[in-house]
Order: C-alpha cells, then sequence, then structure tokens
C-alpha cells in the first residue's frame, strides 16, 4: 500500500531539517513577542466559506469536505487564518488586558488540486496573525518577520511584493471599474473569470488561465482609485519598510486570493535559478473586516502564510545546507552476558545524564559494533567487557583523535560530561 496522492512521509534523516527550521520559525515569533495558537486541524464548512470567501478557488475546488455521523458539514482546515480568527473571537481574545493579540501557528493544510513540486494536498503552514491595531508599523512588522523568516534560514535570493487593495470605498470604486472594463471581453474570458466578473472582479487579475489576455494589461489599477486615507496608509506602510532597510517593489496587480483582504497585500518571491515556474514562497495582508464577518467585535487584523515545503525548496535551490547535528554522544559496547546487563545500565544512567546514547541490540561481533558507531558518528565509544568487569572499569574510545582510556564505571557519567 502506498500513501494517499499528494502527501509524503518525511523520514528520519529528513525530519531533523523540518524540526530545525520550525525550531528557527518558534524562536523568531518569540522575539517579535508572537505567541503560539493550535486550532483544530477541521472545523465547520461554514467558517471557511464566510472566512475565506465563496469565490475562491479554495472554497470552490480545493476544500476537502465531508459530512460527519451528525449530519454536520466538516472541512479539513485548507489555511489557518480563519481557524485562528474564529478561536480569537470563541475565547474572546480581544478582551485581554494585552493588545493587539499576536499569534503564530504550524500545522498541517489540506487542499485537493494537482500535486506538484513544493505544491502538496497535504501540506505544513507556518503562519501569523496579529489582531487589533490599525498602525501601519503593524503591516511593516509583519512583513519585517516573514522577510527575516528566510533571511534567518539563510536564503538571500529573496523579492519582496506590495500592494494596496484600499478600504471599502476605494475596493468598490475599482471593482466597478473593473466590472467596465472586462464586461466587453466577458466571453473570452475562462469560465471562472466570467463567474467572477460580478461577485469579486478583483480575483480575475489573479487569473492563470487569461493572465496572458490583452485586457489583464490594460486593467485598471486599484492604485489609481485609493481615497486619501488609504493612500496616505499606504504610504506609511512603505515609509517604515524604507526605515527598516527592507526592500520592496510595488506591484499595481498584486491581488491575494483570498476575499478577506483590504489595505496591505504582500508575497514574498524566490529568485534563485532553477527554483521553478511558481516562483511565491508565502503571502499575506491586512483583513480589517474578517472579525466582524465571523461573528466578533471591529477588529482589525494582519499576517501572513508560508509554506514549509516551498522553504525548503527555496533552500535547496540556493544550496543551503541547514547545520543539522545527527551526532551521537556515546555508543556502548557490551560482550559478554554479564557484560551486556551492565551496559544496559550505563546506557539508562548515560541517558537520563541528556546525552545522546545507544548500544547494540543485534549480538554483534566487537567489529560490526564499531563500524555501527561509526556510521552514527558517535564521539565516544564504550567498551565493557569480562576483564573490565572486573576491574570495575570501562574502555572509553574517543572516536575523532582515536585515543582510548579506561574510566570507573562509577565515573562514566561525570567524566563524559567533563568532556563534552
Amino acid at each position: 500500500m502506498k500513501g494517499p496522492r499528494g502527501t509524503q512521509d518525511l523520514l528520519p534523516g529528513v525530519t531533523e531539517k523540518w524540526q530545525y527550521v520550525e525550531a528557527k520559525l518558534k524562536d523568531l515569533s518569540a522575539r517579535y513577542n508572537y505567541h503560539e495558537i493550535r486550532t483544530p486541524i477541521f472545523e465547520h464548512t461554514e467558517l471557511f466559506q464566510r472566512g475565506v470567501g465563496d469565490t475562491t478557488d479554495i472554497v470552490q475546488k480545493e476544500m476537502y469536505t465531508f459530512t460527519d455521523k451528525g449530519d454536520r458539514s466538516i472541512t479539513l482546515r485548507p489555511e489557518g487564518t480563519a481557524s485562528v480568527v474564529r478561536s480569537f473571537v470563541q475565547h474572546k481574545l480581544f478582551g485581554l488586558a494585552n493588545q493587539p493579540t499576536k499569534l503564530f501557528y504550524i500545522g498541517p493544510m489540506f487542499r485537493y488540486e494537482r500535486p506538484q513540486q513544493g505544491r502538496m494536498r497535504q501540506f505544513v503552514q507556518f503562519g501569523v496573525e496579529a489582531l487589533g491595531s490599525e498602525d501601519p508599523a503593524m503591516d511593516a512588522e509583519v512583513i519585517a518577520l516573514a522577510m527575516n523568516a528566510y533571511r534567518e534560514l539563510g536564503l538571500q535570493s529573496l523579492k519582496l511584493v506590495i500592494n494596496s487593495l484600499g478600504d471599502t470605498e476605494s475596493r468598490n470604486n475599482h471593482r466597478q471599474a473593473l466590472i467596465d472594463h472586462f464586461s466587453p471581453v466577458k466571453e473570452e474570458l475562462c469560465s471562472d473569470c466570467q463567474s467572477r466578473l460580478e461577485k469579486n472582479p478583483l480575483r480575475i487579475l489573479d487569473c492563470k488561465k487569461d493572465r496572458d489576455h490583452p485586457a489583464m494589461g490594460t486593467a485598471p489599477s486599484i492604485l489609481e482609485f485609493l481615497n486619501d486615507y488609504s493612500r496616505n496608509y499606504f504610504e506609511q506602510v512603505q515609509a517604515y519598510l524604507d526605515a527598516m532597510g527592507i526592500a520592496y517593489v510595488v506591484d499595481k496587480n498584486l491581488v491575494r486570493g483570498l476575499d478577506y483582504y483590504n489595505h496591505t497585500a504582500f508575497e514574498i518571491m524566490s529568485d534563485a535559478e532553477g527554483f521553478g515556474a511558481i516562483t511565491t514562497l508565502s503571502g499575506g495582508g491586512r483583513y480589517n473586516g474578517l472579525v466582524q464577518d465571523l461573528g466578533g467585535p471591529e477588529t482589525p487584523g494582519i499576517g501572513f502564510a508560508l509554506s514549509i515545503e516551498r522553504l525548503r525548496m527555496a533552500l535547496e535551490a540556493e544550496n543551503v545546507e541547514l547545520p543539522i547535528d545527527q551526532s551521537l554522544d556515546c555508543f556502548v559496547i557490551a560482550l559478554g552476558d554479564e557484560a551486556k546487563v551492565k551496559a544496559a545500565a550505563i546506557t539508562e544512567q548515560l541517558r537520563q545524564a541528556g546525552m545522546q546514547t545507544d548500544k547494540d541490540y543485534l549480538d554483534r561481533k566487537m567489529k560490526a559494533q564499531f563500524k555501527a558507531a561509526d556510521r552514527l558518528k558517535a564521539r565516544f565509544v564504550l567498551v565493557l567487557g569480562e576483564e573490565e568487569l572486573e576491574n570495575n572499569v570501562i574502555a572509553v574510545k574517543n572516536m575523532e583523535s582515536g585515543e582510548q582510556e579506561n574510566v570507573a564505571i562509577d565515573q562514566i557519567t561525570s567524566y563524559i560530561e567533563g568532556i563534552i
């Protein structure tokens, strides 16, 4: 039997790299004072219909939805923001004394789409959400965190693209302009774009099928319709990014694929050679109306999410080697039945003292056990035979220097600790 299409098994040797990346992301989040939240892997389907939007590809085509035994419609979460905001509202986190509420998450998401490199049906997302502030400096902070997540892991070929989607007034004016622009060529657009024209024409600009249509290049830009407030807000975000020394490109055609975005939108892309046709690593933006849509009080928010799979693709494209230490502190070799019993006790003693320790469980000859220790990159090999037992010592070999000496069994832990 094989795993379902679009899923993967992360095996030893690979999981250590994931653990390293996740630890780095958690450490970075802590430095920005974001705290971890863990939400259910499945939610009521209505959450994503209301939170993500009925016109999105996610809701229309990609969700894993099923009816449970209570005849309720349940969906495996396709993204993290809606779940985090639902939890924020349900547990009244808006009432906490410390505001804004700054949260991060890491976990599996599920989308039914064609599997390809860096795009799986089950994938792992890291994301942050900052709820309760409408300060442009918060937008810049979230973007800075996203950029530093990649930089601290060693990526250099990065491109930050930003845009403003404006407030409700600006969006409504732009929406009508898009309808007027695309209506004459409606029949030339794909079926998805034809249905989006009245419901959410902004999504047409994000279409992969029609991106080469002449009407795309002449479509009215949201930047032309920003009112004074939206224009000033976007200028302030740029001023903060400039002050932080974060380079960016303003792309008037950048839109996000989810319905809840307004004001700042951004994507981070890889410019690494050979990365692939889909260069986007992560994206995010502001969503000031989402909390209200999910039953909460008027609360502004901004966040982003990145795929761990695509991050690892970018690391490989730039030949970044993560500093993973897969060595073993000690490997214990025992020769003889009595020595095996004592070796088990010593192995457990070293482990309880905090040292990575293993021993032979296949009853191999000493030469084969030394080879096993070498494959495991053991720093020290401890050999216990009949002669060592009689003298109450254990032979310790430093595998790097080749030096060997006998150490009293009751002092072995402090001896190894002193060297390590």
